[in-house]
């Protein structure tokens, strides 16, 4: 793949759409299309980081209704030929074949670690990476399990599965508030950490973040570089490469 400053990779995440409701969520879900749409013939590739919904449940022939602008746009930019790839987060964990059905796009479960132009990339949205927050890590694994989806898919209309799904998100985000928009310093923040053990055992040049709603771009030891891609709920920021360097950008429509 031969990138440029013509032709660049691009990368985003933390949509979040459906929250906090439906109107506030369309407003946003209009603006992100309007980016994908002003970048569709300078893209080279796309890298979608996670939480592109505030929650998302693939049923065997169901999905949730609504972001239809999105997934036309979606569908646009796949068939013109752009490769696209999709990171689960912690809020769309539950995500099956639907986008590699409908729009050719892979959906990754974990981390990858990528080269291109020469530079290698550590990608993945984040969440149960670095030290601490057992607790979480330890949820996670029960929430990606086959037997939970199962019963969840299985025993709950879902109207009732969906509906209640949304409640809990809500009543977290109320608890949580802006927490994951602020910047912990470099020796809290967990993400850092991570990256800081990775490098001691493998080369990266960029490592790409979501997660943490809070847009950065710091330099590590040995010339790599941690990137949080920050959301777009508040931020509206993305990252992109032109073969050359990573950077972080602010949409503004």
């Amino acid at each position: 793949m031969h990138i440029t400053p013509e032709k660049q990779i691009y990368f985003l995440s933390d949509f979040h759409l459906g929250a906090p409701n439906h109107a506030q969520s369309l407003i946003r879900e209009k603006k992100l299309v309007a980016f994908l749409d002003s970048i569709k013939d300078k893209a080279a590739e796309i890298f979608i980081v996670g939480d592109i919904f505030d929650f998302w449940f693939e049923y065997k022939t169901v999905v949730p209704k609504g972001f239809t602008r999105l997934f036309g746009k979606l569908a646009e930019l796949s068939d013109s030929g752009i490769p696209m790839h999709v990171f689960v987060g912690n809020h769309d964990m539950w995500m099956r074949g639907y986008f590699k059905e409908e729009f050719k796009i892979p959906v990754y479960f974990e981390p990858e670690v990528i080269e291109r132009a020469g530079k290698r990339f550590f990608i993945g949205h984040g969440d149960g990476l670095g030290p601490g927050d057992h607790g979480f890590k330890f949820i996670k694994k029960i929430f990606r399990s086959r037997i939970c989806q199962w019963l969840f898919g299985s025993l709950l209309h879902p109207d009732w599965a969906i509906g209640l799904a949304n409640y809990f998100s809500r009543k977290s985000r109320e608890k949580t508030g802006d927490a994951d928009a602020i910047f912990l310093g470099e020796e809290n923040e967990w993400l850092i950490l991570f990256a800081i053990e990775y490098l001691k055992k493998d080369k990266v040049d960029y490592f790409i973040f979501g997660h943490r709603h809070y847009p950065i771009k710091l330099a590590l030891e040995g010339g790599a570089h941690y990137l949080n891609l920050g959301d777009w709920i508040k931020n509206f920021t993305y990252a992109s490469f032109d073969g050359q360097s990573l950077n972080l950008h602010k949409w503004d429509l």
